[in-house]
This record gives C-alpha cells, sequence and structure tokens, in this order.
C-alpha cells in the first residue's frame, strides 16, 4: 500500500550527509585503481584551474598599471601581461574541459552501479511490494535518482570545494593588498548571500517536492491508462481517462509556476546582495586611489575577483537545490533498496533437486492480509507424474496456490515439499527452474517471437526456440510471418491473439523444461476451438510431467487423474471426475451448472 503524505512528512529529511556517505562506495570504488587513479587525476586538474584563476586578476591587475605610468610606459610587458591574462584563460577551461573528460568515466560507473544494485533489489522485493506500488512511480524514482546522480557529483566535486577554496584563497590576497576592511565586507557578504540564498531555496524545495509529487502522479496515472488501453476502449473512457491525466497535469503546472516564480525572487535578492558588495569595494578602492594607497590597476583586480568569486556563488541557489533534490532522489532509491525483502532463502540453503516431483501442500494457512485468512489448513498431494487438477468457486483460493508454490509469498503456517524438501529451505532460483506455468493471462515482453520463447533457458540454442515453437504447434503459424521469429509482439505481446499467446507462453515452457507444470486457468480467456487446441497441446506437453491444473471451467480438466474441489480455503472434496460425480457434493453441482450454463447458450445460437 503507497504511504500516505502525512507519514512521509514524519519521515526524517533523506536529505542528510549520511546519504552522501552511503554514495561514498559508488564514487570510490574497492578494487577500482583506475577509476581512483582518475578522482585524484581530476583533482590535479582543479587545483591547476584554480591556482591560473586567481593569478588572472593580478596580472590583468598589473598590466593596467604598467600601461598608466607616467613616463614611457613599459609596452612589452604591458603586452606580455595581457598575453599572459589571455592564456590563462584559456588554460582554465582547457583544465576544466581535461577534469571533466578524467571523470567522466567515474561518473558513468557510479550510476551504473547503484541503478543496477537498485534494479537488482526491485526483482528481490516480493510480489506484494509490487502489486502496492505503482510501476510509473517506481520507474520515475530509479529515473529521476540515476539522472541526479552525475550532477551532484559534478556540483559537490568542482563547484562547492573548488569555491570554499577559492574564498579563502582571496580572503588572503585581500588581506595583504586592500587590508582587513575588504576581508570583512566580502566575508559578511558571502554569509548573507549563502543565508538568503539557503532560506529561500528551502522554501523553493518544498514547492519542488509538491511539484514532483504531481509529476510522479502524472505519470502513474498516464502509465496506468496506456497500459489499459484496451479497458479505456471497452468503456468509451477516452474522456474521462482524459479528464483525470488533466487534474494532475493541472496540479502539476500550478506547482511549476510557484517554483519559477520563487526562482526569480531568488535571484533578485542575490543580485541586491552582490551589487552592494561590488559597490561598496569599489568605492572603497577608489576612496584609497585618491589617498594614494591603491593603484588604477586595484580597481580592475578587485573588481576582477569579486566577479570571479561571485559567479559560482550566483549559482549557489541552483547549486544547493541541486545537491539537495539529488539527495532526497537518491535517499529514495536506497530506500527501495532497503526495502525489506519479504521472502528470502535460508542462510546456506542448497539448490533444490528432484528426482521424484512430487507437490505436497502439508496443512498450509495463508491470507495475503493478517485480517483475511484465504487457506485454512490446506493439505494435498499432487504424485510424481500425474496430472491433477484443483478446482472450486471463484475466491476459494485456486490461484494463491500457484503463487504459494512459486514462493513470491511464504505460508503463515505448514509446509509445501517437492520431493519431500520444504521449499522454503532450498534456493528460491532452483526452486522456479523446477517448475513450469502457463498462466490464464500471458503476458510477453516487448520484443520478438523468438526472443519471448528463448526467455525459458537462459542458454537456449535456435535449435531449441524451434524445437518448442514445434512442439507448442505455433511453428507453422511462425513460418507464415513474414519476419519468422523476428516479429515483433508488442507491448504485453497485444499484436498476437490470445491463442497464439498462449502457444507462445507454452513454447517458452517447453524451453525450459521443467518437471513440474503449473496451468493456471491457462484456457479460460480463450475460444471453445481455440482452447480444444490449447488443451490437446498441453495434454502432449504434460505427458511424463508432473502438472497442476487450476481451473474454474470443469470440462478442460474432466480427464484429469486427480482432482480436489476447493471451497473457501479449504479442501472440500477429491476424487476422479466419475468419482465426484458420484458423491453428488460440490462438484457434482458446479458440473450440473456448467452444463446447464453450456445448454443454455447451444439453444440461443440456435
Amino acid at each position: 500500500m503507497s504511504e500516505a503524505p502525512e507519514q512521509l512528512e514524519k519521515k526524517p529529511d533523506p536529505a542528510d550527509w549520511a546519504t552522501v556517505r552511503r554514495f561514498l562506495p559508488y564514487l570510490w570504488p574497492a578494487g577500482r585503481r583506475d577509476l581512483r587513479g582518475r578522482i585524484v587525476g581530476a583533482a590535479v586538474f582543479v587545483v591547476l584551474a584554480k591556482v591560473v584563476v586567481l593569478t588572472l586578476p593580478l596580472a590583468y591587475g598589473r598590466a593596467i598599471n604598467t600601461m598608466a605610468a607616467k613616463g614611457n610606459p613599459a609596452v612589452w610587458l604591458a603586452l606580455a601581461l595581457v598575453l599572459a591574462y589571455a592564456a590563462g584563460r584559456f588554460a582554465t577551461v582547457l583544465f576544466d574541459n581535461i577534469r571533466n573528460i578524467i571523470f567522466e568515466r567515474v561518473g558513468q560507473e557510479a550510476v551504473r552501479q547503484l541503478t543496477e544494485d537498485v534494479f537488482g533489489r526491485l526483482h528481490e522485493l516480493s510480489l506484494r511490494f509490487h502489486l502496492s506500488r505503482r510501476t510509473g512511480e517506481v520507474t520515475k524514482t530509479v529515473d529521476r535518482g540515476s539522472k541526479s546522480i552525475n550532477t551532484m557529483i559534478y556540483f559537490l566535486l568542482f563547484n562547492i570545494a573548488p569555491t570554499a577554496v577559492e574564498m579563502i584563497a582571496v580572503a588572503v590576497i585581500f588581506y595583504f593588498k586592500f587590508g582587513w576592511q575588504v576581508v570583512v565586507a566580502t566575508a559578511v557578504t558571502v554569509f548573507s548571500y549563502i543565508w538568503i540564498t539557503r532560506l529561500i531555496t528551502e522554501w523553493r524545495t518544498h514547492l519542488r517536492h509538491r511539484m514532483n509529487e504531481q509529476d510522479g502522479l502524472a505519470l502513474a496515472r498516464a502509465v496506468d491508462s496506456l497500459l489499459n488501453y484496451e479497458t479505456v476502449k471497452y468503456f468509451g473512457a477516452e474522456h474521462r481517462e482524459r479528464q483525470r491525466f488533466g487534474a494532475a497535469t493541472r496540479a502539476y503546472a500550478e506547482a511549476a509556476l510557484k517554483s519559477e516564480n520563487s526562482l526569480g525572487l531568488l535571484n533578485v535578492a542575490q543580485a541586491a546582495i552582490m551589487n552592494l558588495m561590488m559597490a561598496g569595494a569599489l568605492a572603497f578602492t577608489v576612496w584609497g586611489w585618491s589617498k594614494g594607497r591603491f593603484s588604477v590597476g586595484d580597481l580592475a583586480t578587485i573588481q576582477m575577483y569579486l566577479t570571479q568569486l561571485f559567479t559560482p556563488l550566483n549559482f549557489l541557489g541552483t547549486v544547493y537545490r541541486t545537491i539537495r533534490q539529488g539527495l532526497i532522489d537518491m535517499a529514495l532509491m536506497f530506500r527501495l533498496i532497503d526495502t525489506p525483502v519479504e521472502v528470502e532463502d535460508a542462510p546456506g540453503a542448497p539448490a533444490l533437486v528432484v528426482r521424484h516431483p512430487t507437490v505436497v501442500f502439508d496443512e498450509v494457512v495463508f491470507g495475503y492480509d493478517r485480517d483475511r485468512k484465504i487457506l485454512h489448513g490446506l493439505s494435498f498431494e499432487v504424485p510424481a507424474g500425474a496430472r491433477v487438477a484443483i478446482v472450486g468457486p471463484s475466491g476459494a483460493g485456486k490461484s494463491t496456490i500457484g503463487r504459494l508454490l512459486f514462493r513470491f509469498y511464504d505460508p503463515w503456517s505448514g509446509r509445501i515439499l517437492i520431493d519431500g524438501q520444504d521449499i522454503r529451505q532450498v534456493t528460491q532460483e532452483s526452486l522456479r527452474r523446477q517448475i513450469g506455468i502457463v498462466p490464464q493471462d500471458s503476458v510477453l515482453f516487448n520484443d520478438t517471437i523468438g526472443y519471448n520463447i528463448a526467455y525459458g533457458r537462459d542458454d537456449a540454442s535456435q535449435d531449441d526456440v524451434v524445437a518448442a515453437a514445434r512442439g507448442a504447434a505455433i511453428l507453422p503459424f511462425i513460418e507464415k510471418l513474414p519476419f519468422g521469429f523476428d516479429t515483433e509482439v508488442g507491448e504485453r505481446g497485444l499484436k498476437l491473439s490470445g491463442g497464439e499467446k498462449q502457444r507462445v507462453a507454452i513454447a517458452r515452457t517447453l524451453v525450459k523444461n521443467p518437471p513440474i507444470l503449473l496451468l493456471d486457468e491457462a484456457t479460460s480467456a480463450l475460444d471453445t476451438r481455440t482452447e480444444q487446441d490449447i488443451l490437446a497441446t498441453l495434454r502432449r506437453v504434460s505427458a511424463h510431467r508432473t502438472s497442476l491444473s487450476i481451473a474454474h471451467r470443469l470440462s478442460t480438466i474432466a480427464d484429469s487423474d486427480l482432482i480436489y474441489v476447493m471451497h473457501e480455503g479449504r479442501l472440500a472434496e477429491h476424487g476422479t471426475h466419475t468419482e465426484l460425480l458420484r458423491l453428488d457434493g460440490l462438484y457434482a453441482e458446479m458440473w450440473a451448472r456448467q452444463a446447464h450454463e453450456k445448454d443454455l447458450l447451444e439453444e440461443a445460437a440456435e
């Protein structure tokens, strides 16, 4: 369940230096001397650039004094100083870009490693987490966090740190060249500038946070609506969806307007402080010149130092906001990494080894929420090599069995055994390798048919893919396509029909070649003719495997070796189709009702 805004506000501010400390191992990676060498090299060029920047005003002022000297001016000296000034300006640009070139790989590697860790963690989290979070919001968190890292690193290492060094150096120069009064005035101005910038930027951060919330909501609604494109069309809800999306975008626009207007106030406040300092410093220099204390060149020197000093400070609001927002975005990514994993492998868990593919549910109790129990001490056995079906009315807990078998969740109590091994005591990877599934809604990747079939196993060859397609009876269809196995299936496989998607899913399972097969309402969404074709394929695929069919339509599982009938999370009946009809219980009632519905449909068709 997504967190309420009040809950988010009560959490500690994530924009703190603990986040930076958490990120430092990515920036200074252990065992990567090449990347650490690049950081040192970039730091050398930062120092060189600052040394040049600090000498430029002195050279410029000296050139002016030389030209203003009485008598025959030293033309060649003035010319040399001017040329040195121009060369120094070029050197600063050269050093800055060399620094960026050296450091770029470090930043990209840090971003890559962190985003890979987050992506891997998302796949480790339970199905409960993914069902309770909007996909658009999660992807936006990762996208925004990864994009902010590079910019934040740049500002921290190449803006804040060098500017602090430059301020100290300028203070020393001002003290010896202009006196303590200029140093004090500069310090007061700089601290006032930083204080007012931080004050307004904090206010702007709250506005920007609101803007990002609305941006994420708009994206989530857009993704949700587009993923449910067909549902929108079914109900003629295009106008409703546009209004819903428009409400989010209007809220975003209002928040963005306030954020941008606050930027104007920040710029005005910064300009007022900076120009007051500039005016005071220049006036002090002119007064000192009139008293014979300063030269004409000193006016240009102090003006250049203040301009150089305030140029990075002029972007202090942007830098502060970027760093703060970057820390928030990174903290949200780390929060994803820190999300507890609900289903974990036991320490030192061995791999599942299946020699006799039996499946046993032993007194399993489970519910998705603590106040709503789904399975009440469910017990049943699927013998090795048998074709077993589980049926029951909607809400009986049939689909929950498949989710527990794959360990998307763990039971509250009881055990699930495969070949006598508790699935909680083996690795999840080995468990899922032994089970294949053909679900009711076979969702495919937006890639080629060949890719989707080969997805069943990492090392699947083209021959494996072709053989699986032949086994799933979809090879003739693929061979008729202009691009064959390279045909794109579209988002979620929407370019294929329901039967074609099911056959691709069957082929994918054949590539996996598991000893246990789970058929979860595998044909319930298909028409009768397609269903019969798919059932024939499934029967062939199930041969020599342990298969567990979860079905609502009883006619599809009537020939099963054993049928378990569930009711309200409990096992109500079990036996063969014939035995259950003789029992004249729940199964017989469901069979009679479905047979009656079929007769009504046939009468209507006539």
